[in-house]
């Protein structure tokens, strides 16, 4: 019993992002709404693993393998897409992103060809034991084509993860130029995921290569790898989960010369936009909305966000979100002064922070001191 707990642990996991991340779907950005779906790959692989460590047999043996082989091969490329949803790309469209599938299609099917043709009782007694010598040529063939489907893995893991932390470090401060909240300006959710995903992806390779007959061998291999997936597949769901737009005004040009500047515009425009900028946080107090970003800023104003970004970084040397938290620390500055009785969370509500977090990165960004040493101060 405690054995089939532990081999459902991932599954339920899995099951538990799945639902969590597909809520109110019409609220969700085009990111999130792909991860919900994307963990419904985990999912199938854990549960694919239950039932040949079960063991069932006759359930695994050619549905579920031959699944678990699509599968396990569709992970990495659509874990790249989702991160090209984070980056460069608007929405999924099977026109654009189709063709990351395809090698892993391929190769799943030319796997699932020598499944089918092989015997009955050769191919079963070869999937739960792969060292176990038979002379079959269908057998042979199998070896080969799971060989193939292991290096097809090992290289899209080392493909997509560094193509990945590529996206990551040239999309990193596109974030910080649009939203005002530091935690969702920040791009760290971004790298620990891709740094999660590495961690499960060694030991996954290891007993995808080494035969995953072998954890039948040792009956306590289940009991240490299995709650170490299930930890690691909560913590990237909870990443997805956090995670939003690293660039999400998804702007692909390295063209500068297609990209608005400042000298676009006239002097006196520019010190209108300024004015206008000026007005709508002095006056109008536009950062005590927690969830501003450049575009409502745009809006209000009238005018490109784009300009307003460079105006911003020209005149104050700042991007957006530094920008518009400066503010809020002057507020929290008048606010507390006022009310020194008053909780960090009611702190943080009244000057137009997103979360206690949020205030106290924003307070040491500003500062370099703990909210505490600050409001000692």
């Amino acid at each position: 019993m405690l054995r089939i707990i532990f081999l459902t642990a991932p599954v339920f996991v899995c099951l538990f992002w799945v639902i969590i991340l597909a809520d109110n779907p019409k609220s969700h950005s085009a990111p999130r709404s792909f991860f919900a779906k994307f963990m419904f790959l985990p999912l199938i692989i854990y549960f694919s693993h239950f039932l040949f460590h079960a063991p069932f047999p006759n359930i695994f043996a050619y549905f579920f393998n031959i699944l678990n082989t699509y599968t396990s091969l569709f992970v990495f490329p659509a874990y790249y897409v989702y991160f090209r949803l984070l980056t460069v790309d608007e929405k999924f469209s099977w026109k654009i992103h189709g063709k990351f599938f395809i090698p892993a299609i391929i190769v799943a099917t030319i796997y699932t060809v020598a499944v089918l043709i092989a015997p009955r009782m050769e191919y079963k007694t070869w999937l739960y034991n792969q060292n176990a010598y038979i002379a079959s040529y269908y057998v042979q063939f199998l070896k080969t084509t799971a060989t193939l489907v292991k290096i097809t893995y090992l290289i899209q893991v080392i493909v997509v993860l560094t193509s990945n932390f590529l996206l990551i470090r040239k999309y990193k401060d596109r974030a910080e130029q649009f939203y005002s909240d530091i935690l969702d300006g920040k791009y760290n959710y971004a790298k620990r995921l891709n740094v999660s995903f590495l961690l499960i992806s060694i030991p996954a390779f290891i007993t995808t290569a080494l035969g995953r007959y072998i954890l039948t061998k040792g009956e306590y291999s289940i009991f240490i790898w299995w709650p170490v997936f299930a930890v690691m597949l909560f913590i990237i769901g909870y990443l997805g989960f956090k995670l939003k737009p690293i660039n999400p005004t998804f702007e692909v040009s390295t063209n500068v010369d297609e990209q608005p500047q400042l000298s676009d515009i006239t002097s006196g425009a520019q010190q209108m936009i300024l004015n206008k900028l000026e007005v709508e946080f002095i006056q109008n107090k536009a950062y005590l909305n927690n969830q501003l970003n450049i575009t409502d800023i745009a809006k209000a104003i009238g005018t490109n966000r784009t300009y307003i970004s460079l105006i911003i970084k020209q005149v104050y040397n700042q991007n957006f979100c530094s920008f518009v938290n400066g503010y809020r620390i002057e507020e929290l500055k008048r606010v507390y002064n006022s009310n020194p009785e008053y909780t960090n969370e009611v702190l943080a509500q009244c000057c137009g922070f997103g979360s206690v977090n949020s205030m106290k990165r924003a307070v040491y960004s500003k500062t370099g001191m703990s909210t505490t040493e600050w409001k000692n101060q």
